[in-house]
């Protein structure tokens, strides 16, 4: 017989935590999963060199151990990922939530039983468990993605992807190292690798919009004054575009004096990270106002680097500022002035294959290499749940149900899959915002959904096909009326082959997401169908 219970929760990151958490204090019964042998989610896999969040310390952080507010210090203004994993881990000794999980275990399938409401989860040592409720925590970026090139099998040196970095860490001290891929991961570690190696040669596909972290240690006296001020933090977090206190200035671009435009762009220059493209309203909905932001970037990121031919590589061309993710980087530009430093120009001369010494590349020469990081990134939004077979009602599939791009209704139902909740993911703001946030908001609107089922006697929710069908034609839009869908980015899924276009989180800000999830609570879940088991 399976085991019975209340909620099956896939994924023991910092949204399934949390989940865990409020599923017992529901009085609800819970089994966890996760593949990794402990907490952490992105923040387990990703111990590449660099590794650092973009989102401030004492921001990304839980909102509801108030308690822990005041106890956790950070030791830097924007954490590395030891610091963030010792912290989960904190947070999961403290409540007592690794007790709900089984680690070092994948969960494979979840099949719904249409009659009883309830679905049947199996992983992949062969448990089985029943459960009126299925929660995926299983994050965005959680799906490694490796690039199809002839060769990759052949090489006969050390082959890694940033996002399963191995746990004991890589000496590459006096090594030939190649990093093919100048996204996030690739942005943050090159720095650290080239410090290392004996000679780095980074194979760049597309340039990308990167601004350096502006980081430095938290003294006392600022971590004093971020807890004192807590609570009016999140207040504004939770107003905000992006989860986290800092307001756009309250013109428009153009409205602004050029004095004031430059000395915003300064102050978010200063700020550091991603939320330089939310410095003016306009930023990512009109393109004159883009061109100022792009401009002000441009000017500094010159100035980093020595070899001006190097910098007109290093230099996007191909999309608005802000429309992929802003990097947040610690002296990525200035590497390349660096003696021991390569770049290759991928659009101009790619890479024909990969031998057993290197790599190949279209014009005849081989990067002779001991070691290939691949900081290529993932399969992003929809990846991790395309690895699980989710089966819904008359025997369809989510995989089917998403072919032509993930289908939800505010990114916490689908219709055809009653009683099964999707955490921070497509549909939602998600990616664009604060996901430690964005999970507790998630969660604590499942929680009251719950409660409310189980004081009306209801078996189950769904969402209608309807409400689907206009939530994905409402973010369609949103996406549509910005510069976002100009860039080739994984938030579109342009990074995978043969996957949809499809601009996949929800663009219109994680404060508005808010008022609209809870104005349809407020008006009794509409747009979903409260269940008796009959149904």
């Amino acid at each position: 017989m399976p085991e019975q219970v209340d909620v099956v929760i896939v994924g023991a990151g910092f949204s399934g935590l949390y989940a865990a958490y409020r599923m017992r204090e529901l009085g609800l019964s819970v089994a966890g999963f996760e593949r990794g042998a402990d907490v952490g989610g992105v923040w387990y896999w990703n111990r590449y060199p660099g590794a650092r969040c973009d989102v401030e310390s004492v921001d990304y952080s839980y909102s509801f151990d108030k308690d822990l507010e005041q106890e956790w210090d950070w030791s830097e203004k924007y954490a590395t990922q030891p610091e963030i994993l010792r912290y989960v881990e904190h947070v999961a000794h403290r409540h007592d939530l690794r007790r709900h999980f089984t680690f070092g275990t994948s969960v494979v399938s979840a099949e719904l039983d249409e009659e009883r409401l309830c679905w049947t989860v199996r992983t992949d040592d062969g448990r089985e468990v029943e459960a009126r409720y299925v929660l995926f925590g299983v994050g965005c970026l959680s799906s490694t993605h490796l690039p199809e090139i002839e060769g990759i099998a052949d090489f006969a040196g050390a082959s890694y992807h940033t996002g399963e970095w191995p746990h004991e860490g890589v000496d590459l001290t006096g090594l030939r190292v190649g990093v093919i891929g100048t996204g996030s991961s690739g942005i943050q570690s090159i720095p650290e690798i080239a410090r290392q190696a004996a000679r780095l040669t980074v194979f760049q596909r597309s340039a990308n919009y990167s601004i350096p972290a502006g980081n430095k240690p938290l003294r006392d006296a600022d971590r004093a004054a971020q807890k004192a001020d807590y609570a009016e933090r999140r207040r504004l977090a939770r107003l905000s575009g992006g989860g986290s206190p800092h307001m756009a200035h309250p013109l428009k671009t153009l409205e602004a004096s050029p004095e004031e435009r430059r000395e915003a762009f300064e102050k978010r220059w200063e700020l550091g990270g991603v939320l330089y493209s939310k410095t003016f309203p306009d930023q990512l909905t009109d393109r004159a106002a883009n061109d100022e932001a792009r401009r002000f970037w441009e000017e500094k990121v010159r100035a980093e680097i020595a070899d001006p031919a190097v910098a007109e590589q290093l230099v996007p061309t191909d999309h608005p500022i802000g429309t992929k993710r802003i990097v947040t980087d610690d002296g990525y530009f200035a590497t390349y002035n660096r003696d021991n430093v390569d770049l290759v120009n991928l659009r101009a001369n790619p890479v024909e294959r990969i031998e057993a010494a290197g790599i190949r590349l279209a014009d005849g020469t081989l990067v002779e290499l001991d070691v290939i990081v691949y900081a290529t990134g993932f399969d992003a939004m929809t990846g991790s749940l395309d690895r699980i077979s989710v089966t819904g009602r008359g025997g369809r599939t989510l995989k089917e149900a998403w072919a032509a791009g993930p289908r939800t209704y505010l990114g916490l139902g689908v219709d055809g899959f009653p009683n099964l909740f999707n955490l921070a993911g497509p549909g939602s703001p998600s990616v664009l915002a604060n996901m430690i946030l964005c999970g507790e908001q998630h969660t604590d609107w499942i929680a009251a959904l719950l409660g409310h089922l189980r004081e009306g006697g209801y078996a189950g929710v769904e969402a209608r096909a309807d409400a689907v069908d206009t939530w994905v034609d409402e973010c369609g839009k949103r996406a549509d009326g910005t510069l976002m869908t100009a860039a080739n980015s994984w938030y579109l899924g342009a990074n995978i082959p043969g996957k949809p276009r499809v601009f996949m989180p929800f663009v219109g800000g994680f404060g508005v997401y808010g008022d609209i999830i809870e104005k349809v609570a407020a008006a009794g879940y509409q747009g979903f169908e409260l269940l008796t088991s009959s149904q």
